[in-house]
This record gives structure tokens, C-alpha cells and sequence, in this order.
């Protein structure tokens, strides 16, 4: 078991990792729609650093059954705890917000509720329903929590048929008890390869940075592709707090385009991989991809 003193507490972030603040009217567009209909949104809950870019663009992840999560990652900056009961109005809200905002990709995301005895997958389908039925011309990605790879929860989340179902194997095995709270990662294995066989594209999420391999890191995108992984992102990790784990490297840009070419040649679809690549970031540029989904053999783990 690694312990957190194999790694120095702070590192100067490298001159790549400087973000440029904007925040244009869209910003103050969206701020206010998500204002006004009382939405939780990773964006700020978990202090994404490319939230002035893509509220500036008039897009959001919006993120449903609360903003408290049961469980406490040790990368994540949102809320650990029980959270409150789903709120039943919820989707009609998320719904009429994608309408406001004019978006042609709608991502929703949430945080775990192992509390619940469905694990909320019927609020995930009632929001799909909601947005779909509302926004019959935009397109849904999800990113959702493993579900304990439990199929008939699973099922519950894909019935609406969303374009892209996400969920994030965040890190490669050897870390995986280390940085992640209760999650295994051949549950999350399991999750992907269900949803996969079951028509959904998938996609997934590495971070870099928490100590891993290069070897490692193949690995866990050979993984990812055997079990019918679409669609696969690569980020570098930052650390949100002094509290949470430590940055143990700086991916250089460079390393992370050979990720992408190498994650390429293995079938990916897609692959968005650079130093502030988050799961959501620029969602839509999957979509080109993800609609010649029929015109692709079927590869291994997808069946």
C-alpha cells in the first residue's frame, strides 16, 4: 500500500497548466440559468479549471441527485456525506435548462448514492426521459457512478437510450484502492463491458499524474478497450486541496499526444488526451465519432 509520504506535499505547476480566465456574457447567461433553476453543476462543485471556458461557450455538466456524495474519493473536491432525498422536479429543471441554453450536447453527471436503494438509477431515467422529450434534437452523454455493476440497475439508466454513457475508471489498478473510495476496478470494468453490450457507446476517464506507469497506463487503456470502451479521455490530476492526494508529476503535453496516438491505434473512436482534458471537457467533439458507431465492427469485450 502506497502512503501519502512517497509524495511531496506541493508542486509548482509547469508553464502548460496556466489557464486564461474569460468570462463573457455567456458566462453570466449561464451562471444565471443555473441560478434561477437551483442546478448543481460539477463545473463548481468540482472545482473544474475549465469552467470559465465552457460556460463562456454556453455549455455545463449539470450534475443531478445533489451534490453530496456518500462517497470520499481522495482526488474529488465535492461534498461527502447522506445526501437529501432525490428531488422529483429535478429532470423537468434540467430539461427546460438545456432548452435555455440553446445546447446541442447535454452532459449530466452525479455523485454516488449508495444511500439510495436504486442508487438513484430512476432519477438518472427520469432526467434522460425529461431532456430527451424536451430537447429532441440535442444529444445526451452521461457520466455516471458504477452502480455496483448491478444489471438491473444499470438497465434502469440505459432505457432511455442516452447517445454516449460514461463512467470513469479514474486511475490505473494499482492506485485504484489508494485515491478511490469503495470503487474496484474491475467493477468498474464490469460496468462499461454490461453497458457496451447492451448497445451503449461508451467512454471513459484516466487521470495522470497520481504516480502511475507508463506501462500502467497502457494497460489500463487496453483494458478499457477490451471491455468495449468507445470513447476514452486523459487528464492531468490537481490536487483541489492541501487535504486531498498529492500530484505526484506533470504530464508534459508531449507525453500525452503520444497517449493519444498509441490509445488511437488500439480501436479507440475518440481519445481527447492533454494536461486539462476533464471527462466533460469538450464532450461535444466525440460526436462526430460516436455517430459512425454503426458503421464499425463489432471488437472484442463489446459482445
Amino acid at each position: 500500500m502506497l502512503s501519502l509520504c512517497n509524495f511531496p506535499r506541493i508542486m509548482h505547476k509547469p508553464d502548460w497548466l496556466k489557464i486564461r480566465l474569460h468570462r463573457g456574457t455567456d458566462y453570466a447567461s449561464v451562471q444565471r440559468i443555473v441560478d434561477t433553476h437551483h442546478l448543481h453543476t460539477i463545473c463548481s462543485s468540482g472545482k473544474c479549471p475549465n469552467k470559465a471556458e465552457c460556460w463562456s461557450r454556453k455549455t455545463a455538466t449539470f450534475m443531478i441527485l445533489g451534490d453530496v456524495c456518500t462517497r470520499s474519493c481522495k482526488f474529488c473536491a465535492t461534498s461527502t456525506g447522506r445526501g437529501m432525498e432525490p428531488d422529483t422536479q429535478e429532470p423537468q429543471r434540467v430539461a427546460e435548462s438545456v432548452r435555455l441554453m440553446g445546447l446541442r450536447h447535454a452532459v449530466i453527471t452525479s455523485v454516488t448514492r449508495d444511500d439510495l436503494a436504486d442508487g438513484g438509477a430512476a432519477h438518472w431515467a427520469a432526467t434522460v426521459r425529461a431532456v430527451r422529450e424536451a430537447n429532441p434534437d440535442t444529444t445526451i452523454e452521461l457520466l455516471i457512478p458504477d452502480m455496483d455493476a448491478r444489471p438491473e440497475l444499470l438497465d434502469i439508466v440505459q432505457s432511455p437510450s442516452a447517445d454516449i454513457v460514461g463512467h470513469n475508471i479514474e486511475t490505473v489498478e494499482r492506485l485504484t484502492p489508494v485515491v478511490r473510495s469503495r470503487a474496484r476496478y474491475e467493477t468498474s470494468l464490469r460496468t462499461l463491458r454490461y453497458l457496451g453490450g447492451r448497445g451503449a457507446v461508451t467512454k471513459s476517464g484516466i487521470m495522470l499524474g497520481l504516480g502511475e506507469t507508463e506501462d500502467e497506463v497502457m494497460q489500463t487503456l487496453r483494458d478499457l478497450r477490451d471491455n468495449g470502451v468507445r470513447i476514452v479521455t486523459l487528464g492531468q490530476y490537481l490536487q483541489p486541496t492541501r487535504e486531498h492526494y498529492p500530484v505526484a508529476d506533470y504530464v508534459t503535453p508531449s507525453k500525452f499526444d503520444e497517449y493519444r496516438r498509441r490509445a488511437m491505434e488500439m480501436g479507440f473512436m475518440y481519445c481527447a488526451s492533454g494536461p486539462m482534458v476533464r471527462s466533460s471537457y469538450l464532450a461535444e467533439e466525440a460526436l462526430p465519432a460516436q455517430a459512425m458507431r454503426s458503421a464499425n465492427a463489432s471488437t472484442p469485450g463489446e459482445r
